[in-house]
């Protein structure tokens, strides 16, 4: 008898305990060898006074079995209560989220019965990194974060995903118009690593037209790949697309760890009913059964689910009177799923995972990077300032200009106002100074910045933030203000 694989499975808040008995209860029928630990995480944690959801006891678990089956849990509102979902895929560095998304048509209602693609979606970076600035009374900000290890990840993970699975194209998303250096880094990662797969057909589309081509016509892509906040946004349209967000289970993977969970949320308001789908994640425990290299338990309950569905027994969320045979509720249709094991779907797909390979996609390592000369030529200072930026400018020429630096650039809220600018232009009361060295093909030095800083503070010009500006082997690492 092989041995079982550990586990640590924890069964959440709301319908969280319905959906994961019912789940355990078809892995176990199906022949699953595992060995489960159970943990308990989210609301009654929260309750208990750990900010994050999650206590060092259950911690200890993941790090043992390093494989995670997560029913959904409710984070507070405010207090300073932080995402878990986020937590756990940040510390353990889940750095791909996998969501495939399928139509069941004619079993399921959905506008696009030929629907059949898997969102790639960036976990850790972006503006998922929670850093944010109240920069005045009226200014709050958020930082956005591309890295180019961070994307060459997940980007070289979709690839590989593509070629596992026998996908055929892979699509990247980003908004590299506007945001040309964050994004323009996804785009530019996803050309130079998608050159090495010319056997996969690959696209790029702006996430705006890309968004509303998956809501009108999802049937044009096979594998997208996206930034983190894109990605969160689409998976959860292509999941409705579909014909129910409760039918989507996905995967938070790493290079040594694995979570498998539903897409949807924990729906307290119908906890305790026993009339909750657990598709999504039992649909996220098969994706977690091919990760440990137990394809064939896997199919086997793919294709006992897809037979329940080919049969029209359906949980209420997708239950339609003259297309549906029997409502089922959680625990009747975990039953026929069960029922059928052994038997596959007679029109839907049928599911085979053995070319699938087990423990996860294994990456190569980074490529090596080009080491550029990075050089300092500026700076930007944020001040608050309520008055006019004829009135800004006067304050700084009288108290803070000198040939070290000199001042180039004011904008507001990223748009240029000064020099030249355009009084309908609306403004906050947060200013964004740009000084740049004086002195052609001098670098500028630490110390006249901090001089600069010093002069301003004596004005009574007091700078909230300041960015060093670089440029690398002669390029600018910053943007232009708009108008500029």
């Amino acid at each position: 008898m092989s041995m079982k694989t550990p586990i640590t499975v924890a069964r959440g808040d709301g319908i969280g305990p319905e959906i994961m008995d019912a789940t355990l209860r078809i892995l176990e029928a199906a022949g699953a060898s595992l060995d489960i630990e159970e943990i308990e995480i989210g609301k009654a944690v929260y309750e208990r006074g750990v900010k994050n959801g999650i206590e060092d006891s259950a911690w200890a678990s993941l790090q043992r079995t390093k494989v995670f089956l997560k029913a959904p849990i409710t984070t507070p509102q405010g207090g300073g209560f932080k995402s878990l979902n986020v937590t756990i895929r940040k510390s353990l560095g889940l750095f791909a989220n996998v969501r495939p998304c399928v139509s069941y048509a004619p079993y399921v209602d959905t506008n696009h019965p030929n629907m059949d693609l898997v969102i790639i979606r960036e976990n850790e970076e972006d503006l998922y990194g929670g850093i944010e600035y109240r920069q005045s009374q009226d200014v709050m900000a958020s930082l956005k974060i591309i890295t180019r290890p961070g994307t060459e990840r997940i980007v070289r993970y979709a690839f590989e995903y593509a070629k596992a699975n026998g996908r055929k194209k892979v699509t990247c998303m980003s908004k590299d118009n506007i945001m040309k250096m964050s994004d323009g880094l996804f785009h530019k990662v996803f050309d130079e690593i998608g050159a090495e797969y010319p056997e996969i057909e690959q696209n790029h589309m702006i996430i705006d037209i890309g968004a509303a081509k998956v809501a009108s016509a999802p049937h044009l892509f096979d594998v997208i790949v996206l930034p983190n906040l894109y990605g969160d946004i689409v998976s959860d349209i292509a999941a409705e697309v579909t014909g129910s967000v409760g039918l989507g289970g996905s995967s938070n993977v790493g290079i040594d760890f694995g979570m498998f969970e539903a897409v949807h949320g924990s729906a307290p308001d119908i906890a305790g009913q026993g009339i909750a789908n657990p598709s999504g994640l039992l649909l996220g425990a098969v994706m977690m059964l091919v990760h440990i290299g137990q394809g064939d338990v896997a199919a086997k309950i793919h294709n006992a689910w897809l037979k329940t569905i080919e049969d029209g027994i359906h949980p209420g969320d997708i239950f339609r009177a003259g297309k549906s045979v029997e409502k089922a509720g959680t625990a009747d249709f975990a039953k026929a799923v069960i029922e059928r094991l052994g038997s596959g779907p007679e029109k839907l797909p049928v599911q085979d995972y053995s070319a699938v390979p087990a423990g996860g996609m294994k990456l190569p390592p980074l490529k090596p990077r080009k080491e550029e000369k990075k050089e300092r030529v500026g700076v930007d200072i944020n001040i608050n300032w309520t008055g006019s930026v004829e009135l800004l400018v006067g304050e700084l020429e009288a108290a803070c200009i000198n040939e070290d630096l000199k001042l180039t650039m004011i904008s507001n809220r990223g748009t240029k106002v000064w020099p030249n600018g355009r009084p309908e232009t609306f403004c906050a009361d947060n200013w964004r100074l740009r000084f740049m060295g004086g002195q052609e093909g001098e670098p500028v030095k630490t110390s006249q910045v901090v001089a600069l800083l010093q002069r301003m503070n004596e004005a009574g010009l007091n700078f909230t933030k300041a960015v060093m500006l670089h440029t690398f082997d002669g390029v600018p690492g910053f943007t232009v203000a708009q108008g500029e």
